[in-house]
């Protein structure tokens, strides 16, 4: 896949995104549904059902093709436990998907101070019953879907995720995703991290163009 062109992102009067958009934030909803919980069987069956055009040869459509097949293939149980040999574990899991800790090397430090006052400035605000820090891979692939939709209000101008990528995403995202392709217990979650690496690059080089 060629990377993607970016809009500005601001809706028309219906609220309607121009079809990158849309794609990229059905893109990070996707990493971001699968990063903060394990799978049901229904999300797996859904998954299963995936298609991407048999033409379409990029590293990233081939990265989904397999994730299909090992979506169908697998059993809720075995993913909750493969999620939870990741990132809970015993003490802590395999990988720690937090900002602060592939920045610095520790848990709560500046990187997430930085973006509790950007979250502040566009309006995001965490829900009372999350528990994880704001700088979870999870949450911070739903900020980036909800500032291309206006889920925080109106859709926020190129500059905008583009700042917020770099800022909050860019310098460690893809190291994280390297890092869940090459894990010990990944399996399904193997074919995930391939995603989104391949999909970290087309923001970067997309974002770098614009």
């Amino acid at each position: 896949m060629e990377p993607m062109p970016i809009g500005e992102a601001s809706g028309d009067p219906a609220g309607a995104l121009a079809p990158e958009d849309e794609l990229r934030a059905q893109l990070y909803h996707f990493l971001a549904r699968y990063l903060a919980a394990p799978p049901s069987r229904e999300a797996l069956d859904v998954a299963a059902k995936m298609t991407c055009d048999e033409a379409e040869q990029s590293d990233l459509a081939k990265a989904f093709r397999t994730f299909t097949v090992l979506a169908a293939r697998s059993e809720p149980e075995n993913v909750a436990r493969e999620y939870h040999d990741l990132f809970i574990g015993v003490g802590r899991g395999e990988l720690l998907p937090y900002g602060s800790y592939y920045l610095t090397g520790f848990l709560h430090e500046k990187p997430l101070a930085k973006l509790r006052g950007d979250m502040g400035e566009l309006g995001i605000v965490r829900e009372a019953d999350v528990k994880e820090p704001e700088d979870h891979i999870a949450a911070l692939m739903d900020m980036m879907a909800g500032l291309i939709t206006g889920e925080f209000g109106e859709p926020q101008p190129l500059a905008a995720q583009k700042q917020f990528f770099e800022t909050h995403i860019l310098g460690w995202a893809g190291h994280f995703f390297a890092d869940l392709e090459g894990a010990k217990t990944s399996v399904l979650y193997a074919a995930l991290g391939s995603i989104g690496r391949q999909f970290m690059g087309i923001e970067e080089t997309a974002f770098s163009m614009a």
